[in-house]
Formats: structure tokens, C-alpha cells, sequence
């Protein structure tokens, strides 16, 4: 799968000014409502808020990966956001998150979930591509890089 295949132009913000990791699980919520109509922007947030409460999914490095269950959904979705400045995200390496790529998946989503985050961070394992992400200066810029990337061929 191609994160192509998890993220629309529309699902990306450049330079966000969140200044907390709340205030971040509130845009990237905000992104994602808007391709799941059954389903409210509040109940995204509550469903990331749940995932981050059971451990972070900052990586370290600058990048978090958030991501929850919802039912409902068919297929997987995703969101980026590239922040003005850091934020505290309780990343295992203490330092701050800039880039975050969220993930909505469909209950019945077990080993696929699974698959997608381990390419995603692989994918973001990269410091050339992150560097890259961190120099764009547009939506589209982003969206261009992102779409060059793998996830897996499973899902």
C-alpha cells in the first residue's frame, strides 16, 4: 500500500502553529472528519486521546504516528500535519514532535494495522525523507513527497 493510498491533499497541513499535543490531536482529528461523515470530529479526537493514553506514539526523532480504531470505516485513512515548531508529544527520545502522520483504521483491521504502522515507521525511520518534509514549505510539497512512499503491499 502507498501512503498515496491513505492520504488526500485535503488531509495535510504545512507549518501548523498547534502549540501542545492536545491542540495537535485536535487538527489532525479535524483533517480526518472530513472523510468520515459517520462519524464526528469529537469522537476522532476522543479515539487518538484513548490511543496516546495506553502509551505514546511519538517515535523520537521529531515524528508521532497517532492512530486509533474506529468502526464503521472499510478502509484506512490519513492525516499530516508538519508543525512551525515542536511539541512535547512524550516521545521516547524526550524531544520534540514537528512531524505527525495520523491514522484512522476500521475495527476489523488486525494484522493490516498492524503492517501499516511498522511501514510507517520505517518510512519515517528515514532522515533524508524527514529532512525533506521539513524543508517543504506547501501542502502540496508535502503531499508530493508523501505520495512517493511505501507502505506495504499487504492491506
Amino acid at each position: 500500500m502507498k501512503i498515496s493510498d491513505l492520504i488526500a491533499l485535503e488531509r495535510i497541513s504545512c507549518d501548523n502553529n498547534s502549540k501542545s499535543k492536545k491542540k495537535v490531536l485536535e487538527a489532525l482529528s479535524a483533517l480526518l472528519v472530513a472523510d468520515t461523515p459517520d462519524v464526528s470530529q469529537d469522537e476522532i479526537f476522543k479515539s487518538l486521546i484513548s490511543r496516546e493514553r495506553l502509551g505514546s506514539t511519538g517515535l523520537g526523532h521529531g515524528v508521532a504516528l497517532p492512530h486509533a480504531r474506529l468502526p464503521g470505516r472499510e478502509q484506512a485513512i490519513g492525516a499530516f500535519i508538519k508543525l512551525e515548531k515542536g511539541v512535547d508529544f512524550d516521545a521516547i527520545d524526550n524531544q520534540p514532535t514537528d512531524l505527525l502522520f495520523s491514522l484512522l483504521v476500521p475495527d476489523h483491521f488486525t494484522d493490516e494495522h498492524l503492517d501499516i504502522l511498522a511501514q510507517l515507521a520505517k518510512t519515517f525511520s528515514d532522515e533524508t525523507f524527514c529532512d525533506a518534509l521539513r524543508k517543504s514549505d506547501t501542502e502540496e510539497e508535502l503531499f508530493k513527497l508523501l505520495s512517493g512512499q511505501h507502505t506495504s503491499s499487504a492491506a
